[in-house]
């Protein structure tokens, strides 16, 4: 049994996808890689009606550690950010499968969610 949220996918990356409304999906990053970046002080989003790609860099995390950058995990088009954390960041940390969450997107008709771990999966990633 994992400790990662059962409702969610997951990618190699670390970060998270959880199906919304019809083919559109809210995309955070995962507990492990708020813990590995220590305080997250700064964040870079994506623009609203950018067209990602799987694997796209999309954005940046700093942390008192380090910077790191945010992959797309599903290809789409941006249709919300969270705007809280401009001023919050450190809701990543406190909240990352909640009021943490990074942006929204409306999938791609190629995207398969399929393609991503399961919570089990993604525990056995990570040594969980």
């Amino acid at each position: 049994m994992s400790d990662y949220p059962e409702d969610l996918k997951y990618s190699t990356e670390h970060e998270w996808v959880r199906s919304g409304n019809g083919t559109s999906v809210r995309v955070g990053i995962t507990e492990y890689a708020a813990d590995q970046l220590g305080d997250i002080v700064f964040v870079t989003l994506p623009e609203v009606g950018d067209a990602v790609s799987a694997g796209d860099a999309c954005g940046e995390l700093e942390s008192t550690k380090s910077v790191s950058d945010i992959f797309c995990p599903v290809p789409g088009v941006i249709t919300a950010v969270n705007g809280v954390l401009d001023r919050h960041p450190e809701t990543i940390n406190t909240d990352p499968y909640g009021d943490g969450w990074l942006f929204e997107l409306e999938l791609d008709e190629s995207a398969d969610l399929d393609d991503l771990m399961d919570a089990d999966s993604y525990a056995e990633q990570v040594g969980a």
